[in-house]
């Protein structure tokens, strides 16, 4: 999904630092960017590493990693709070869709923005 809509042959994250999960694994080979963080993922248990664990070094990396994604974590499942962005759009208009989101988002913003006062 994101190389059709963010093909890799033009510079999108040039200049950008990108934080991402381990399901964007091979973003670093296709993409380029200013700096791509990806958490560690843990070694697999084998015969030869038989209690795989990652080093303190790689732990705080990925927490790192965890405190920056929690913001755009948190802001999507606040919109997903809104059942009309879960289900399939039927309708024929983008432009429909698009203001769908723009108001559930705002909605959102509104939500945040009363409860911290």
């Amino acid at each position: 999904m994101l190389k059709s809509e963010f093909p890799p042959e033009q510079d999108w994250f040039k200049n950008q630092n990108i934080v991402v999960d381990l399901g964007y694994q091979g973003i670093k080979k296709e993409y380029i960017a200013k700096q791509i963080h990806i958490p560690f993922k843990k070694p697999r248990k084998s015969k030869k590493n038989p209690d795989p664990k990652l080093t303190t070094e790689q732990k705080k990396y990925n927490q790192f990693v965890g405190s920056q994604r929690i913001y755009v974590e948190n802001s999507l499942s606040g919109l997903k709070r809104f059942q009309k962005l879960c289900v399939k759009y039927r309708g024929k208009s983008v432009e429909k869709l698009d203001d769908s989101m723009e108001i559930c988002a705002g909605l959102w913003n509104y939500k945040l923005n009363f409860k911290s006062k």
